[in-house]
């Protein structure tokens, strides 16, 4: 690519609206294909913010996803230190990441998913049963929206839940795009033992959980390693939860400010209905917006556009979200539309494993919030949110009252 000091820092915040994704991908999207970009250390990549060159990007096998790449673009100098999410499958090619990912694909299936709905539904009851006994007002995010995903990702993998302020402030410091690069290394390196102690613990004491089964299906028949293990518990401990807490947020904010789509939600038993409200709802507002790194390894084109072995290539599944040439009237949250084939979660092989349980956890969360506190609002005025971008973009704080 030819150098021009005028090209677009990446990422570009979002403004204005928060569910909206940064105005210039909406314009790039509908004007040309990829668009050229400049990263934190002057190096220049591709971003795809059109629906079809978003999906072409994430499936085709001549872009790598490998994470130890040295020329694999990154958002920040922290973001290129060796941890242990750069480590596990997500960040694989295959054979790798096929291998790793077929080991816990059952865990998050649709089926294994329902079968877990009521356990989800008594723990979404139980968070609002505290909340509204410590009173109003309260934060959502705090009481709720942070602890809901968390107890249920934990659940699933055996972890005990009070070990979640610890797994929680490294998750931080992993995310976070300003943590120095002796931060990221020192909570990948923590994370990492705490989750080797509680495989020894696992290998003692198998229980019904993932990390229990992975000891004594994978570990004792050598088909992972203890490293891989935990890099992998680790990739599913902090994507189980961090993007689903930003996405109750968001809904619970969005919902708040437009009555007529909260009752829609509030007021139905139906199952279809309230799974296409999630399915909208995953569209409209595009929590994981940012990052989404690949490599091209061969001279190829996309979207009109010649791309060379060695660029770097980005995705704004935000943007491609609103792409007008696929959804009508896109900048409207219509929770009657019929919109599965958004790509909150991504496409191709990498497509997000954990979908089905973020599925489960906001068809409960925001059904119950709703119907059990039916007059939940905003405690401070909407402009007054703060917003944080790590790993998926969410408010800080959401004071409610009811």
């Amino acid at each position: 690519m030819n150098t021009d000091a005028g090209l677009p820092n990446y990422p570009i915040s979002r403004s204005g609206c928060p569910f909206d994704p940064p105005d210039a991908y909406v314009a790039w999207s509908r004007d040309r294909g990829l668009r050229r970009i400049r990263l934190w250390n002057g190096r220049e990549a591709w971003l795809a913010t059109r629906f079809e060159d978003v999906r072409a990007v994430l499936s085709d096998p001549r872009v790598s996803s490998d994470g130890s790449r040295d020329d694999m673009p990154t958002v920040s100098p922290a973001s290129q230190v060796a941890t242990p999410l750069r480590a596990s499958f997500n960040r694989m090619d295959d054979p790798g990441h096929t291998r790793l990912r077929s080991m816990v694909a059952r865990d998050f299936s649709a089926r294994r998913t329902a079968a877990l709905r009521p356990r989800i539904q008594r723990l979404a009851d139980d968070l609002i049963d505290t909340m509204t006994r410590n009173g109003a007002p309260a934060d959502l995010m705090a009481e709720f929206a942070l602890p809901f995903p968390s107890l249920v990702i934990s659940l699933m993998l055996g972890i005990p839940y009070d070990e979640h302020d610890f797994f929680q402030s490294r998750s931080i410091a992993l995310l976070d795009t300003h943590s120095s690069a002796e931060e990221v290394a020192r909570a990948g390196e923590e994370m990492r033992g705490f989750l080797r102690e509680l495989t020894k613990a696992k290998e003692r004491r198998p229980e019904d959980d993932i990390i229990s089964r992975l000891v004594t299906e994978q570990l004792a028949e050598g088909r992972i390693s203890r490293d891989e293990l935990a890099d992998l518990a680790l990739l599913l401990l902090i994507s189980g939860h961090e993007a689903t807490t930003n996405m109750i947020g968001l809904s619970a904010l969005a919902l708040l400010g437009d009555p007529d789509q909260a009752g829609l939600l509030r007021d139905t038993d139906d199952p279809a209905v309230v799974a296409a409200a999630v399915e909208e709802l995953l569209r409209f507002l595009s929590a994981a917006d940012a990052g989404f790194a690949r490599v091209v390894t061969e001279d190829m084109e996309i979207g009109g556009q010649s791309l060379r072995a060695g660029d770097g290539v980005f995705v704004a599944l935000s943007a491609a979200n609103r792409d007008g040439t696929v959804f009508d009237a896109p900048e409207t949250l219509d929770l009657g539309r019929r919109a599965p084939h958004h790509l909150a979660f991504g496409y191709g092989s990498h497509q997000c494993l954990g979908q089905s349980l973020v599925r489960a956890d906001l068809g409960t969360a925001l059904p119950t919030l709703l119907r059990r506190l039916p007059k939940l609002r905003l405690a401070v005025p909407a402009d007054e949110i703060a917003y944080a971008h790590m790993g998926t973009f969410g408010p800080v704080e959401l004071p409610v009252l009811w």
